[in-house]
């Protein structure tokens, strides 16, 4: 949720780009040949910097501000959606870099055989959530599996879970603390072998609802369980979104269940290569480019259907 001060810094950042644009003008004004190359150069920046505000005009959510939780599951089909699961943990990766965001693993269990089974990312940054919330959903992969020794297609699925990073205040969520059961374990990588010798990670389980949430990345556990209550509030605060939507959508007579059918966009590596949003239609012939964290078309598609 935006604060005073972050909408100060917009009104400041708005009035810069106002005089900026009044100081070319007045420049331009002045017909002067040798200032035409400086001058297109300025007016380049100015209006690939008024694209991105046009972008961000339209995260305007109660938590788009907020930093995200991501979150991706490996679905059925072993080794090769595990695979495909840690292939979408490094895209991300790739744009949270490029966007200059802050990436943190909470959580994260390894393949049997290769892979990922599941992790969990705390994403720090202006806008982060704005930006992921178009991530959530099924993702799909076509391609040619690497791990069968035919070398047949295998489609795989993952899922991607995204939650905003809020505050006690913004979740307005009360949790009882006799509604928690906690359990201490040993932190463990790849191959179960023991990253700490203590017990510092954390598992949170929600008895009412029962949610469980767990976070084996910080150094103590007290810091683990700090993180772990952060991201149990976020999905908290999501059941409470998704019912309120739920009664609505009753009452209209809309409802359908979410599930894991329900695919948002699909990766296909072969026998042609294209990744297609199947929410907006906005699609890529460039696979590698999208898998490499080229995602801003997608997220600005999705953004401007949403908003109409």
């Amino acid at each position: 949720m935006k604060t005073a001060s972050s909408l100060r810094e917009q009104v400041v950042s708005w009035n810069s780009l106002k005089q900026q644009l009044y100081d070319l003008t007045e420049l331009a004004k002045l017909e002067d040949e040798s200032l035409r190359t400086d001058l297109e150069a300025e007016i380049t920046k100015l209006e690939s910097e008024l694209e991105k505000r046009s972008f961000a005009a339209m995260l305007s959510g109660p938590y788009d501000h907020d930093g995200a939780i991501l979150a991706i599951h490996a679905g059925a089909g072993g080794t090769d959606s595990q695979d495909w699961a840690e292939m979408l943990q490094r895209m991300y990766m790739r744009w949270i870099e490029d966007q200059g965001f802050t990436a943190e693993i909470v959580d994260t269990t390894p393949g049997e055989e290769a892979g990922i089974k599941s992790v969990t990312i705390a994403v720090g940054g202006p806008y982060a959530f704005g930006h992921l919330r178009s991530e959530k959903g099924v993702h799909r992969l076509v391609r040619l599996s690497p791990f069968d020794a035919a070398h047949r297609r295998h489609t795989s699925f993952a899922l991607v879970e995204v939650l905003p990073q809020v505050s006690l205040e913004e979740a307005n969520i009360d949790i009882t603390p006799s509604d928690i059961k906690m359990d201490v374990f040993r932190s463990s990588g790849a191959g179960g072998q023991n990253v700490q010798k203590n017990a510092t990670a954390v598992r949170l389980t929600h008895i009412p609802t029962g949610i469980v949430v767990t976070c084996q990345n910080e150094r103590s556990q007290i810091q683990n369980r700090e993180f772990a209550m952060g991201i149990l509030r976020a999905r908290l605060l999501e059941l409470r979104q998704a019912e309120r939507e739920e009664e609505r959508a009753v009452l209209r007579g809309e409802y359908t269940k979410a599930e894991w059918g329900s695919q948002i966009r699909s990766y296909v590596l072969h026998p042609y290569q294209m990744v297609k949003d199947h929410r907006t239609d906005f699609q890529v012939g460039n696979a590698q480019s999208v898998l490499d964290g080229d995602l801003d078309g997608f997220m600005g598609a999705y953004l401007k259907s949403a908003s109409k």
